[in-house]
Order: structure tokens, then sequence, then C-alpha cells
């Protein structure tokens, strides 16, 4: 009886390791685990393929309005942002200087008028004086020396004449070119439009006599120009007239659509890259963007210069298609045809069926199925293993 309480302890033991070794076999026999899948659902909405672009806003129509004529600037007629038309007084130069240089050419012209008069009247007098000695001539009252000598003086006076009339032509020229100068000290508009930059203030001093000081900046800012920068692997893929569209940094949800007006067929600072690489030089291994250019309306001018645009060239869309996100694309079996694992609701393992889809529009995220699968299916878009399985938003097709 001893021995047998003894030996209690060990017998516990073992009935305890027994009953852990048939747990254990009796979990090995049971059914496996089914496997866990992250899914997403097929839903329908509105796909977009489009090329990616960064670009800038600027006027449709801009203009650098100068000063031909040097002197003070002596009064400015408009502030920044007002809205001028056409024709509109803008600024003035002093116009003394240019008055006085008006009158000096008058005053040479009418000069010049006057010896005009007085060689026309010397040129009378020389012919009158040759018809004399030519009808002398004949009779021998006159020396043949009388006769060239007059018929030399009536040559240098038509000769005289001829040549105040060309230095009268001169100051007619000089006078225009004076009077246009007088002109230019006021300053019009050359287009309607927005003062968008002033650059000279009140009482400075501009130089013209290599080129152009500029006095203000216009811009027609009824209409912008989008200025978008396209990789060189996009390029290709776009084409004037096509749709596109930009979103501003201020109002991301508000969309500016307008047509491909052009493509610049030379990359940015094409011009720069030249003078720089020189003859038979290589360009360094940099990024290439050309510009792509489109307009739209800016009645309300909302919009303004040099803005950023996050633009979109529109290659393709699909209105309220079905559509699976890219990552559920299983093996391609031919031209827009793959394989898709799709949960099936009615297995009883939980496992997934491979079943062959129709695609259409892609891009990159999201792709368009035309055949092969029915709304709010689910599709598989990776394993979970041991996590649950996930689930996905309907209309971004993010796991969530």
């Amino acid at each position: 009886m001893i021995q047998f309480i003894r030996r209690r302890p060990y017998l516990i033991t073992s009935v305890v390791v027994l009953v852990v070794l048939v747990a254990l076999g009796l979990r090995s026999l049971a059914s496996p685990k089914p496997p866990q899948y992250l899914s997403a659902s097929v839903e329908r909405s509105d796909l977009e393929n489009t090329v990616l672009a960064t670009g800038t806003l600027q006027a449709f129509q801009q203009v650098d309005v100068g000063a031909q004529v040097s002197g003070q600037l002596k009064s400015l007629k408009v502030k920044l942002g007002d809205k001028v038309t056409k024709g509109q007084w803008l600024a003035q130069i002093d116009p003394v200087l240019a008055q006085n240089a008006l009158r000096q050419a008058e005053a040479d012209e009418q000069n010049l008028q006057a010896q005009k008069r007085s060689t026309a009247a010397q040129l009378k007098q020389a012919e009158l004086a040759f018809a004399r000695q030519r009808q002398m001539l004949p009779d021998d009252a006159t020396s043949r020396q009388d006769f060239e000598s007059a018929q030399a003086t009536l040559d240098t006076q038509r000769a005289a004449l001829a040549g105040l009339d060309a230095q009268i032509r001169k100051a007619g020229v000089a006078i225009e070119s004076a009077r246009a100068n007088v002109g230019y000290t006021r300053i019009v508009a050359p287009i309607d439009g927005q003062v968008v930059a002033i650059v000279t203030q009140e009482g400075q001093t501009v130089i013209a006599q290599q080129q152009a000081p500029v006095i203000l900046k216009l811009a027609d800012m009824d209409t912008i120009t989008v200025k978008a920068q396209v990789s060189e692997a996009d390029v290709i893929r776009i084409s004037p007239g096509q749709t596109a569209y930009f979103t501003i940094l201020g109002d991301p949800d508000k969309r500016y659509y307008g047509k491909l007006r052009a493509i610049e067929p030379a990359p940015q600072n094409f011009l720069d890259t030249q003078s720089t690489l020189g003859g038979g030089a290589t360009r360094n291994n940099t990024a290439v963007f050309y510009n792509a250019l489109f307009d739209v309306p800016n009645a309300d001018h909302r919009l303004r210069i040099s803005m950023t645009a996050q633009v979109n060239v529109l290659l393709g869309t699909a209105k309220q298609a079905l559509s699976v996100p890219v990552a559920a694309l299983g093996k391609k079996i031919g031209p827009d045809r793959y394989e898709v694992r799709v949960l099936d609701k009615d297995a009883k393992d939980g496992r997934a069926v491979t079943r062959q889809i129709v695609t259409g529009l892609n891009n990159n995220v999201r792709v368009e199925v035309r055949e092969g699968l029915s709304a709010h299916e689910r599709v598989v878009i990776g394993e979970a293993g041991d996590t649950p399985p996930a689930q996905t938003d309907a209309s971004s097709g993010a796991a969530r």
C-alpha cells in the first residue's frame, strides 16, 4: 500500500502526458485551417488613363512696355493691377529734349528752303546770261570763253539746286523722326490688358540708346496659358487636340479643362544647352522635358501668373466601368486577357477559384474589367498569412 501511494504521482504524470499526446494527434487529424487572403471588391467607377505633368501658368499675351527715347520718367498714369485698353496713356517721358530736337529740325529745314529760293534766283540769272551768250556766239559778238563760262555757271547753279532739294528731303526725314520721338515720350498701351508689373518708377531716368528700357508689363489675363513640362518618356504619347486639365495648389478639387494647342519640338532651355555644349560636346545625363501648351478661360482672373499647375493629359476614359486593382491581375494569357483569383462564397474551405477576364483601360492603379467578373465580387490581391482577411474600400480598392 505504501509503494502504491509512492507511485501515484508518477501515474498521474503519465496520464497527463498521454492526454496531451492524444489531443495533439486529434488536432493533426482535424481539417486544415482555411487560407487567408487580402481581397478587393469589384466596383463601378470612372477611370482615367492620363499623362501626369507639372506646369506653370502664364498670361496668354504679355508685353513689356518700354521707352524708345531717353529722359526722365515724368509721370505714371496707372497703378499696379489696373486694367487698361489699347491706346490708353500709361506714362510720360520728359518731352523737352525731344521737342527741342523737333524745333531744331524744323529750323534746319526752313534754312534749306531759304537757300533753295536764293539758289533758284541765281539759277534764273545764270539761265538768262547763258541765253544771251548763246545768241551772241554765232555773230562772234562774244568769245567762246565767255560762252563756256556762262554754261558752267548755269550747270553749277542747277547742281546746287538739286543738292538743296536732297538736303531738304533729308531735313524732312529728320523732322519726321523728331516728331516721332516727341510722340514716343507719351507711352500708350499696345494691347488690352492688366498692369502686372511696374519696373521703372516716376523720377527715374531711362537711357534708350542701346535697348528699350522696360517701364511696365501688361498681360491679357482673360485667358491663361498652361505650360506643362512633359517628360521625354511621355511626350510621344500626347498630341495637339487632346483634352487636358489641371488643378492648382490652393483649390485641388476644381479642375480647369482645355485642349492641347501645341507641343514644343525642342526641350526646355534648348538654346542654353546648345550654346553650352559647343561643337562636338555631349550633354549631361539629365532629365529632358518638353513644353505642352493649352489655354483656359480666366474671366474672373482667379488664376494668376506663375501659379503651379498639376496637369493631366487624358489618353482614355471609361465611365462607370467595372474595375479591380491592378494587383489583382495574375498570369497574362493573351492580349488584354488575364487570370484572377475570385473568392467563392459557396466554397466551404474558403479557397479562391481562378477565372479568366478581359481587361480594358489600365491606369496602373485600377484596370477596367470588360468580361469575366460581376459587381461586388471579391478578387484576391495578396496573401494574408495568419492575419484576418483584409477588406478593401469600394472606391479606391485600398486594403482596410
